[in-house]
């Protein structure tokens, strides 16, 4: 009897031909021909997968988000049952930096997503937007924690120990603020390898202004 078809399996195939086509040469470049070649494979199977050009383009960019996400949750499995909020922050702030091919290759792949949402193109910003947005969550969320659990400084000797509406508001911007400078020092290791030997310890200097001990 023929073989059945594993439809994830091929569509893993062409999703990663994709990615290797993108990391190369751009997102223009992902053609259904340049991708079916890359994946060795036909057009008209990768027409029968995906149907357009934006399909196929948005099943690689959400392969990309969650292999990123399954290194998220490998890196946090190795800090123990209850880590601190900072231990929880840095571990997925590590997970961003393009310190291995496999990272470089995914975050110039999203650089490209990000410069193409910018133009006329097959995707737009909405697309892209997800991933940010779940990780300042995430982030926000562990700030909260370690903030619920801080002594109040001088500066906040006047506000209530509950955490109000401002604090939720803090809590989000730090996130944001986090995510951007974190977003940036990946797009530096892109193009300078020198910063790769002091990118934790950048990491690290921006915890300690942002993320209470």
């Amino acid at each position: 009897m023929p073989r059945l078809a594993d439809h994830d399996q091929r569509r893993t195939q062409i999703t990663d031909a994709a990615r290797r086509v993108v990391a190369r040469a751009g997102l223009e470049a992902a053609t259904f021909q340049s991708v079916a070649a890359e994946a060795g494979v036909s057009v008209r199977l990768v027409q029968y997968y995906f149907g357009t050009k934006r399909a196929f383009l948005l099943a690689t960019h959400r392969a990309v988000v969650a292999d990123a996400g399954a290194r998220f949750t490998r890196r946090l499995g190795t800090l123990g049952a209850e880590p601190a909020p900072r231990e929880v922050v840095r571990a997925l702030l590590v997970e961003l930096l393009p310190t291995d091919a496999a990272r470089r290759q995914d975050t110039v792949v999203l650089n490209a997503f990000h410069t193409a949402a910018l133009t006329a193109s097959d995707v737009d910003g909405e697309d892209t937007l997800g991933a940010p947005r779940y990780l300042i969550t995430a982030i926000a969320d562990q700030l909260r924690r370690a903030r619920a659990g801080a002594a109040p400084s001088e500066h906040d000797a006047d506000r209530t120990t509950d955490l109000d509406d401002t604090a939720l508001d803090d809590a989000e911007l730090d996130a944001e603020l986090i995510v951007a400078a974190a977003s940036g020092l990946a797009q530096t290791l892109l193009v300078d390898e020198t910063a790769g030997a002091r990118a934790e310890q950048l990491l690290d200097r921006l915890l300690d202004r942002l993320v209470a001990p």
